[in-house]
C-alpha cells in the first residue's frame, strides 16, 4: 500500500479527485487531496494576499497533522509549483514526486515565467477585466470534456488569485534528489504548455517518464488510466 498526497491544479479543489480517490483506494492505497487556501471550499478565505507559499503550507500542514512519512506527491498542472517547493521543503516525508502534466520550476521561477508571453499576458488582462485586481479568470476546460463532467466541473471552479502564480519558488535543490516521474499528456490542447517540461524529464537523470494517452486532466476525463499509472508508479519501488 502507498499513500498519496495530491497538490491539484490551479481553479480546481479536492473535488476534481472525486473519480480518482475511490479508485486507489480499491487498490489498496490510500490517498489524500487537500484543497488549497481560496479554492473550492475553501474559496470563502480568498485574499489578494494568498499565494505560492501559502498553497505550499496547506498541503504541509496535512504531511504534518497527519504525520505522513513515505510519501507519494501527486503535482497537476499548477501544483507541480506546490509540489516542488514542498519537496525542497519536507523531502523526508516524501519517497516519490509524480508530476502530472506539471509545471517544474527551477530556483527563483514563478508560473508565469513559465507560460509564453501571450499567455501571461491573456492572463493578466483577465485579471484587470474580470478579476477585480486579483484574481485571475480560469482558462478553458480541455475539449475531449464530457457535457456531464463540465456541468460538474464550471459552478465549482473558482478564480485563483494571481500572487500563487507570480509568487517564485525559493529550492536549496534537496528536493530534486528524490525520485520523480513526469507524466505527460499526449491530447495536446491549442498551446503545449507541458512539452518542455516533458523534455527535461527525458533528458535529465534521475527521472522516470510516462505518456498518457489523455488530455490535461485525465483525474477527470481518463481516472482508471490514471489510477493505473499512478498504481504503477506505486508498485515500482
Amino acid at each position: 500500500m502507498a499513500t498519496f498526497v495530491v497538490a491539484h491544479g490551479a481553479w480546481s479543489a479536492a473535488w476534481a479527485w472525486k473519480k480518482v480517490r475511490p479508485m486507489l483506494r480499491a487498490r489498496g492505497h490510500e490517498i489524500f487531496t487537500p484543497t488549497y487556501t481560496g479554492l473550492g471550499e475553501r474559496s470563502h478565505h480568498a485574499t489578494p494576499t494568498i499565494g505560492l507559499h501559502t498553497h505550499v503550507e496547506d498541503v504541509l500542514a496535512v504531511l504534518t497533522y497527519e504525520d505522513l512519512s513515505d510519501v507519494i506527491l501527486v503535482g497537476h498542472s499548477y501544483g507541480g509549483m506546490v509540489a516542488t517547493v514542498l519537496a525542497d521543503r519536507a523531502p523526508a516525508r516524501l519517497r516519490h514526486v509524480v508530476y502530472l502534466d506539471a509545471f517544474v520550476p527551477r530556483d527563483g521561477q514563478a508560473l508565469l515565467d513559465l507560460v509564453p508571453p501571450d499567455v501571461a499576458a491573456r492572463m493578466r488582462e483577465g485579471v484587470r477585466t474580470l478579476g477585480e485586481g486579483w484574481r485571475v479568470p480560469a482558462n478553458p476546460l480541455p475539449s475531449d470534456t464530457s457535457e456531464a463532467d463540465a456541468a460538474w466541473i464550471m459552478p465549482r471552479r473558482v478564480m485563483q488569485p494571481l500572487a500563487t502564480f507570480e509568487e517564485k519558488a525559493h529550492l536549496t535543490g534537496a528536493g530534486a534528489r528524490l525520485p520523480r516521474t513526469y507524466i505527460y499528456c499526449t491530447r495536446l490542447g491549442p498551446i503545449d504548455i507541458f512539452g518542455p517540461f516533458a523534455a527535461r524529464a527525458k533528458q535529465e537523470p534521475g527521472w522516470r517518464y510516462v505518456e498518457m494517452d489523455a488530455s490535461h486532466s485525465p483525474n477527470v476525463t481518463a481516472p482508471e488510466a490514471l489510477t493505473a499509472v499512478l498504481d504503477g508508479i506505486a508498485s515500482a519501488r
